[in-house]
């Protein structure tokens, strides 16, 4: 009975549930590995046979990052300074107070 023979990336293709492209192969042909995310493919990407980041569709899996809050900075220049505004020359007199230790 003869034994039958398996090439390796067989049984890594076989193993292994996600592609996995280099960083080369993604500056490279970014258009084949975008085709394979667009599919809902997850994709290793890896730099000298290590592992260094996954590349994941942003919809289909419910794994899409959130968008962060906007921050209000109007609101938080109110909180901190108020009604204030100042001419440049209160600022300018600010600024030297500061930097003499003053202050201000």
């Amino acid at each position: 009975m003869a034994k039958a023979f398996i090439h390796k990336k067989q049984v890594r293709h076989i193993l292994d549930h996600m592609k996995t492209a280099t960083v080369r192969e993604l500056r490279n042909h970014f258009p084949r590995i975008e085709a394979w995310v667009h599919e809902g493919e997850s994709i290793n990407i890896s730099k000298r046979g290590k592992v260094i980041a996954t590349l994941i569709p942003a919809s289909g899996d419910g794994l899409s990052p959130q968008p962060s809050p906007k921050v209000d900075i109007m609101a938080r220049l109110r909180e901190t300074w108020g009604d204030r505004v100042f001419t440049m020359e209160q600022v300018a007199a600010l600024r030297a107070d500061e930097l003499a230790g003053g202050l201000g």
